[in-house]
């Protein structure tokens, strides 16, 4: 009834996976932006993608979705917003500060070879 292929996983989980597993390294007090969590993950330039996965997110992920930003360190969830407060209180609880709903991406941005080691 099993085929050999049907334990691997498709094309889709396997962009999820690499996904999650790099969202999962940005440490607290750091961010990333959708484009760079992509490339970073290894998916080229799929930015929107990623946008369109995290929004799809359960609410009881564990996933620090909190810390993606759109280009620039702006923030795109609207204030307001349940998602957009809380994205924002966990920034802030994470001791970011967020100026003209941006977070300041040369000083928080995760670059991950300086995690590494």
């Amino acid at each position: 009834m099993n085929s050999p292929d049907s334990a691997s996983p498709s094309p889709a989980e396997l962009r999820r996976t690499a996904l999650y597993s790099t969202l999962m390294q940005v440490p607290d007090g750091k961010v990333v932006t959708y484009g760079q969590l992509a490339e970073l993950a290894g998916l080229g330039r799929a930015a929107r993608w990623v946008g369109r996965t995290l929004s799809q997110l359960p609410e009881d992920t564990r996933l620090p979705w909190h810390r993606v930003l759109a280009a620039g360190g702006r923030i795109s969830l609207p204030a307001g917003s349940p998602s957009g407060d809380e994205q924002r209180a966990r920034l802030r609880g994470e001791g970011l500060s967020i100026v003209n709903n941006r977070v300041d991406i040369r000083r928080h941005g995760w670059r991950p070879i300086e995690h590494c080691g």
